[in-house]
């Protein structure tokens, strides 16, 4: 297949990797910074975003914000400009479900599909090709663990539901963790203890590690969780909702991001409340 591929971030990255292994003919952009990698397992080099939509079947978007998506599709020369009816645009980026259902509705007045298609795994998930995908439009084939949820704008709202669930899981394994510390026990053998139990979760597991080794290179920036939490308190503000403990994690991000932690993995929120504590998980 044709795909066109646009953001090679973090994860967009790994994942246009994947595709050209997979078989796959792929078209990128050459403007921004384009790794080596790609270049050299064969991708095409396009000079504009319509260019890439011209040759494609499928445009994948894998961007960071709702603007940059906007941007890609409907800028002069963008995405938008180079389809004809019969292809389809993946939005795999986290945005807001609002947002999606409108550029999907101008898509499809070009006679084309589009999916929004967040992901979940991560940068590790990216590299394994093993990212579960969360669908809303037409019924497709993407990847390897699909739930298709819904019409447009569904995918995205699964994927904050998502975020709303991983911020608070970090925020109370962090909670968890400092107070063993405090408590004078040793934090990692309390989150094995804790592994062989009902608290076990994914997050304990990958993210507790990481506030115990103090490894907070970012598999996922503490800046697009906070994206993302504002995407779920500003549709909640819409719905007439209250999210009282996702209002208060998204206020640990910003407390993150006031110390300097825009760029730490969102596990690095720990440290926040670490401040807040006058000690360390590390400290025992």
């Amino acid at each position: 297949m044709k795909i066109g591929f646009v953001g090679l971030g973090i994860m967009g990255h790994p994942m246009a990797l994947n595709l050209i292994k997979g078989g796959h003919e792929l078209f990128v952009y050459g403007k921004r910074r384009l790794p080596a990698d790609v270049r050299a397992a064969g991708a095409t080099v396009c000079d504009t975003l319509k260019a890439i939509a011209e040759r494609s079947e499928v445009v994948i978007l894998m961007v960071p914000d709702t603007p940059d998506v906007r941007s890609a599709l409907f800028d002069p020369g963008s995405v938008a400009e180079g389809l004809s009816p019969g292809k389809i645009v993946v939005d795999m980026s986290s945005i807001s479900p609002i947002e999606t259902k409108l550029f999907a509705g101008e898509i499809n007045k070009k006679g084309c599909e589009y999916l929004d298609a967040p992901v979940s795994g991560g940068e590790v998930g990216a590299k394994a090709a093993s990212l579960t995908i969360m669908v809303g439009g037409p019924e497709a084939a993407l990847g390897k663990n699909i739930t298709l949820v819904g019409g447009n704008g569904d995918g995205q709202t699964t994927k904050v539901a998502n975020q709303i669930i991983v911020a608070l899981t970090i925020e109370a394994v962090g909670e968890a963790l400092l107070f063993a510390a405090r408590a004078g026990a040793d934090p990692a053998k309390v989150r094995e203890a804790l592994m062989g139990g009902f608290a076990s979760s994914r997050i304990l597991e990958v993210h507790g590690e990481r506030m115990i080794k103090r490894t907070f290179d970012p598999g996922f920036r503490i800046e697009l969780h906070r994206k993302d939490l504002n995407l779920a308190l500003q549709g909640a503000r819409a719905l007439s909702l209250s999210l009282p403990n996702t209002a208060t994690t998204q206020e640990l991000f910003n407390a993150a991001a006031a110390l300097g932690g825009k760029g730490w993995d969102h596990s690095g929120l720990v440290r926040v409340l670490e401040h807040l504590a006058g000690h360390s998980v590390a400290q025992g």
